[in-house]
């Protein structure tokens, strides 16, 4: 340990160090509190906007889209010019494209502000974990990812319960509006205390960037489009771009020891079955938390506040299991605990998706609450896994694509509904994208419990 580090293992955090934590931690919240309220507020948008409900999901895909395109390589620019530099550019944009989501008058613009928040929102996500491991002592590393993932999943859970109280005595632009301030109080933290790095010039790859980014956007995109069944003149250039420039991509980055996209890891069974896992299992979370507030309201006839709150209950259960299963994968496979948490949550869905069009509020809110402790099971005995089954140098790769998974996993979900709702229509898509959501779950179990018979 330097004796930079041992005076700050003794001192704790200074002043500079707490700005520069809350900061960071703003923009977290921020990433992740936005992504909850604009689900809930979907329905309320789309009839504000006039917009069909599967063209409004774009407002959710747009911001979905840009996240996944641009997190592996502006995690690979920060190795380069520094965390900083790529944090505060990504809390600059974001709360810029904030104001611009309150202004925007159409879906169009709303989708098109929406995937600059996203951009912003990758920024600050692919470098947080590389900022507080600056900003804490190697001894309180723990302490600091530990606090990072608590406000990520603070925001998550508050999110419809906040979005709820706003609609309930404002008009949704100001979802977006409340982020200015919030972004405007994580500048003036950041600006003067986040940590500086020394550049490395030659640390990163623009070519490569450009095609992972390139491939990413092109494959959400073709599914969005082939979900709300566009013309094939928009589907099949999507398609295209997506197999060229990913086959490029694979072409440019083969011998390479640490790949953007980390195509070595998995080649590992573990690796590969743990990220199959999380895509179903979070497709299973988009498929729930896109299609529910058009399910609550449109089918049950709640107003958005208490489609809001009921919606709470499974962030709330999430976080209250998500503890145990972390403590209890230290102790039994990942594959098991996360395969009966998937299961759990099938049951869940489908449970959700059977209810009559009159269901009592206990009865909502046991299979919500089902649905999130079969979530919270799976989390983080899946992510034990992912990390484990990574060998240490190949660490943040493996971070990298935690994140991916996630977030194309969501978007997919997102998809999903938009095709069930022009399939099914408004009145029976959203019970249909709840039935939808239990196979999923299905399949992510069954991957899950495969992982039993592998090893590495």
């Amino acid at each position: 340990m330097s004796p930079d580090d041992q005076q700050r293992e003794k001192q704790g955090l200074d002043p500079r160090g707490r700005s520069a934590l809350l900061a960071v931690l703003l923009g977290v919240m921020l990433s992740t509190l936005d992504t909850a309220i604009a689900n809930v507020a979907l329905p309320t948008i789309a009839a504000d906007l006039q917009s069909h409900a599967s063209d409004a999901i774009w407002v959710i895909n747009a911001y979905q889209l840009a996240v996944v395109a641009t997190m592996l390589p502006f995690a690979a620019l920060g190795d380069g010019i520094g965390p900083r530099r790529v944090f505060l550019g990504g809390l600059v944009l974001f709360t810029v494209a904030s104001g611009l989501c309150m202004a925007a008058t159409s879906t169009e613009l709303l989708a098109a502000a929406r995937a600059f928040q996203g951009i912003g929102a990758g920024a600050m996500m692919s470098v947080n974990i590389a900022l507080i491991r600056q900003i804490y002592p190697p001894t309180r590393l723990g302490r600091g990812v530990g606090l990072n993932a608590l406000v990520g999943s603070i925001g998550f859970v508050v999110g419809p319960t906040v979005a709820s109280l706003l609609l309930s005595a404002a008009s949704w632009p100001w979802l977006f509006g409340i982020n200015v301030p919030l972004g405007l109080l994580a500048i003036a933290c950041a600006w003067p205390t986040l940590p500086s790095s020394p550049p490395r010039p030659h640390g990163f790859d623009m070519g490569t960037a450009v095609l992972t980014a390139t491939s990413f956007a092109a494959l959400i995109f073709a599914l969005g489009s082939m979900a709300q069944l566009a013309a094939w003149t928009q589907v099949l250039p999507a398609v295209v771009l997506t197999i060229a420039a990913g086959a490029l991509l694979l072409h440019r980055q083969r011998g390479h020891a640490t790949p953007m996209l980390p195509v070595d890891l998995l080649r590992r069974p573990m690796f590969a079955l743990s990220a199959v896992t999380a895509v179903c299992a979070f497709a299973t979370q988009g498929l729930a938390f896109v299609s529910l507030p058009f399910y609550f309201e449109q089918v049950l006839h709640r107003d958005a506040a208490n489609a809001g709150y009921l919606m709470t209950s499974w962030p709330v259960v999430v976080a209250i299991t998500a503890p145990l299963a972390g403590r209890m994968s230290d102790r039994h496979a990942p594959g098991l605990l996360g395969g009966i948490g998937l299961a759990v949550l099938a049951v869940g869905m489908c449970g959700l998706a059977l209810q009559s069009h009159d269901p009592s509020l206990p009865m909502l809110v046991l299979w919500m609450a089902l649905c999130g402790a079969g979530f919270g099971f799976f989390q983080a005995p899946n992510l034990t896994a992912l990390m484990s089954s990574a060998p240490p140098h190949r660490s943040g790769g493996a971070s990298g694509v935690i994140g991916v998974v996630r977030l194309l996993g969501q978007a997919s979900g997102a998809a999903l509904v938009a095709l069930c709702f022009h399939l099914a229509g408004l009145r029976d898509g959203p019970t249909v994208a709840l039935a939808l959501g239990g196979v999923t779950a299905g399949l992510a179990a069954v991957a899950s419990f495969a992982r039993l018979k592998v090893r590495g």
